[in-house]
C-alpha cells in the first residue's frame, strides 16, 4: 500500500470514528427528567400510563409486573418517534418535584453508588434532548440495549 493510499484511507476513516464516538454523547441542551417520580404510584399496577407531554409529542410508559416494559413516545402527526435508551451510574436527574434538593442528599457525581440508571430519551423538533431516567431495577429488560450515556460538558 503506498503511502498516498495511507494517507486516503485515515482521511476517511478518521471522521467516520469520530463521529461513532460522538453518537452516545448527549445533546448539549439535555433535560434529564426523574421517570420515577413522573410515574409515581402507576408503578404497582399493569397499564399505560402517560407521564409527560412536550409540545406535539406524548410521552408514555408501559408497566408490566411493577416493571417499566418501556417508554413510547407519540407525535401528533408523525406517529410513533423512535427513542434511545442509555445506562449510566450517575444519577443524572437529581431535583425533587418542588426543584429543591437537601445539601445533606447532594452527592458528588462521580461517586459510584452501586445503582444503574437506564434513561429513555428523544430529542424534538427544535433539537431538545429529553431524557427520562429510572432505577435499573424497575426496568423489565433492565440494561439489554441501552448504550452509556456521557453527559455534555
Amino acid at each position: 500500500m503506498s503511502r498516498t493510499q495511507r494517507i486516503l484511507a485515515t482521511l476517511l476513516v478518521l471522521p467516520a470514528m469520530c463521529a461513532l464516538v460522538g453518537a452516545a454523547a448527549a445533546s448539549p441542551t439535555a433535560n434529564q427528567q426523574d421517570g420515577q417520580r413522573l410515574l409515581g404510584a402507576n408503578i404497582q399496577a399493569n397499564g399505560q400510563y402517560v407521564i409527560d407531554k412536550k409540545g406535539d409529542n406524548t410521552v408514555s410508559v408501559e408497566v408490566i409486573n411493577g416493571k417499566v416494559a418501556g417508554l413510547r413516545l407519540m407525535h401528533a402527526i408523525k406517529g410513533n418517534v423512535p427513542v434511545k435508551k442509555y445506562k449510566s451510574t450517575q444519577k443524572m436527574a437529581k431535583l425533587q418535584a418542588d426543584g429543591l434538593q437537601n445539601a445533606s442528599f447532594n452527592l458528588d457525581q462521580s461517586s459510584y453508588l452501586g445503582m444503574v440508571y437506564i434513561g429513555y430519551a428523544f430529542t424534538d423538533e427544535s433539537r431538545e434532548e429529553y431524557i427520562y431516567w429510572f432505577p435499573d431495577h424497575l426496568i423489565l429488560d433492565g440494561e439489554m440495549g441501552a448504550i452509556e450515556y456521557i453527559p455534555a460538558s
